[in-house]
């Protein structure tokens, strides 16, 4: 979703701007890199000279890695004390991203983690096209239906980090009119960003190795000592390896229906657990290889999930969108407010509607008949049918 012809003069000063914080940026991470490697080389060295010191009873070498350890300890006490200097605010742009898919990976408390897949349509002026990128955002239970697969929402970026992506939960008028009227083509799956440079396990290994070759360079230097003790003490140790290795497989299996359900094991255990409810229709959307259902049924221990592939988007929903933590109150109510005294068992059923949105029923019965109460997408009770009416209905 770039821009052709001729770019607006105003754009040029712009991209040299942000030319000039990517070459910034990109030095300070090889600036890191190599302090990295000469501090943990160095320490290493140390610790061998320490050693070394030690068993070939030399004074000097134990006290140059002794002066070395030293002085790094004060200049990690000194750079803790001294405050940092005001930090440049990063620019951020403001845009328009589609919503590619969506997940949420727990549900223990009102901020939901969610696992957003988008598609970024930056401004025209900006002179970039559209991307893919994976933002991990919390986002408030009340708010989590607003956002669906194939929908749009208002995101801020950097220019000079495009993966640095955060979702505006809430944006100006302006912007939240031009998210409704926007339709976002998916952008290709080679356009993905992610963050470069090296992961928190390979700077693990790179502290290591460079710890590494720094002792084995201070044992080289003193190899013809250290042999020679050796020899005398006729003492020799060996260090076993281990290898471990994991594997793991999954195979998905798709069709055009299908219905998935499964029940949760042990007479005391229920859905109305805080969290279990999400935790279920996640399991399930997994082994049906899709999270778009036509309905999901929810029972005290048993959770079921029907859908069609041939079905459009309309009439379909997706499991993830629904405030499962707000359920259990909408059973508590639809058990005590509609005047079922005894109630023996309750039903969910969640269905989708292309006008009004997924449509959630409770469902109780006792002794007296049965009832049931109607709410939407975000649990807001819309209509309530006592047990006489139902009988009447």
């Amino acid at each position: 979703m770039g821009t052709t012809g001729h770019r607006p003069a105003a754009q040029v000063p712009a991209e040299a701007n942000e030319r000039v914080r990517q070459g910034r940026s990109a030095i300070k991470r090889i600036l890191s890199w190599l302090r990295l490697t000469f501090t943990s080389g160095l320490t290493g060295a140390a610790v061998a000279a320490l050693v070394v010191g030690v068993i070939l009873e030399r004074v000097p070498v134990f006290l140059s890695g002794g002066g070395v350890l030293l002085l790094f300890v004060l200049i990690g006490f000194v750079a803790g004390r001294l405050s940092p200097g005001p930090a440049e605010p990063p620019v951020t742009r403001t845009a328009l991203a589609r919503i590619e898919d969506l997940r949420a990976t727990s549900g223990e408390s009102a901020d939901v983690p969610v696992e957003f897949r988008l598609t970024v349509a930056p401004e025209p002026e900006d002179g970039r096209s559209a991307y893919r990128v994976n933002v991990d955002q919390s986002v408030n239970l009340v708010d989590i239906p607003a956002y669906r697969p194939r929908g749009i929402a208002v995101v801020e970026y950097r220019p000079d980090e495009p993966w640095d992506v955060r979702i505006v939960t809430r944006p100006t008028p302006e912007w939240s009119r031009r998210a409704e009227a926007a339709e976002i083509d998916s952008a290709p799956e080679f356009t993905l960003v992610e963050k470069p440079g090296l992961s928190e396990g390979s700077w693990c290994v790179l502290v290591l190795v460079t710890f590494l070759a720094g002792a084995a360079l201070v044992m080289l230097l003193f190899r013809g000592e250290l042999f020679t003790s050796g020899r005398e003490a006729g003492s020799s140790s060996k260090q076993p390896s281990v290898t471990t290795s994991a594997s793991a497989s999954a195979s998905v299996s798709l069709s055009r229906t299908f219905t998935t359900s499964t029940t949760v094991p042990g007479h005391s255990s229920s859905l109305l657990v805080l969290g279990r409810m999400r935790e279920t229709v996640t399991e399930l959307a997994e082994r049906a290889g899709t999270s778009d259902v036509t309905a999901i049924t929810i029972q005290e221990r048993r959770m079921e999930i029907r859908g069609d592939s041939a079905r459009p988007p309309g009439e379909t929903l997706h499991v993830q969108m629904l405030p499962y933590e707000l359920f259990p109150a909408l059973v508590r109510e639809a058990r005590t407010s509609l005047g079922v005294r005894s109630p023996k068992s309750w039903r969910i059923d969640v269905t989708p509607d292309s006008s009004t949105g997924p449509r959630v029923r409770v469902t109780v019965t006792g002794d007296e008949g049965t009832a049931h109460l109607d709410a939407d997408a975000t649990a807001r009770v819309l209509e309530r049918r006592p047990v006489g009416e139902e009988e009447r209905g």
